[in-house]
């Protein structure tokens, strides 16, 4: 062994429905539970939870971006395995879609918050800030897109 780090390190991002990423990067960042993750060729192992967010890696040069609405990551020395709850890279986001989804789940807060202020909903108010906070990930992600074809 000639204790030289590798230089890329194997992704492999993968839903319940889906293989979304099976690739060879440079460098990762993940929403892990505790907080943003980044990830290089070598990086320690470690298992965590994911929270909903962006989803970055980079690979020849280009850098690509995905919503990830929770799951877990491993990362081993020369691979990540991402299991991700559900995952849409940037360019795959119906951002009219995404924009209603917003806006239903704003609705739903509301309408949770004000049952909780009558002693009701409280599990109702946490679903939708959890629908609202993965729409607007969602969103901001899709932005990426827009933002990088400018």
């Amino acid at each position: 062994m000639s204790g030289e780090l590798p230089t890329r390190i194997q992704l492999e991002l993968v839903t319940p429905e889906r293989l979304v990423a099976r690739e060879s990067v440079e460098a990762l960042s993940i929403p892990g539970k505790s907080g943003y993750l980044g990830v290089l060729p070598g990086h320690a192992p470690l298992l965590s939870e994911l929270k909903p967010g962006e989803l970055t890696y980079t690979g020849t040069g280009v850098t690509r971006h995905a919503a990830v609405s929770g799951g877990f990551v491993e990362v081993l020395g020369d691979r990540v395995t991402v299991l991700a709850d559900a995952c849409e890279r940037a360019e795959e986001i119906d951002v009219a879609r995404a924009e209603r989804a917003r806006q239903s789940a704003e609705e739903q807060v509301k309408a949770a918050n004000a049952g909780a202020a009558s002693g009701a909903g409280g599990a109702d108010a946490a679903l939708a800030q959890a629908a609202l906070d993965r729409a607007q990930n969602r969103l901001a992600v899709a932005s990426r897109v827009e933002s990088l074809a400018k």
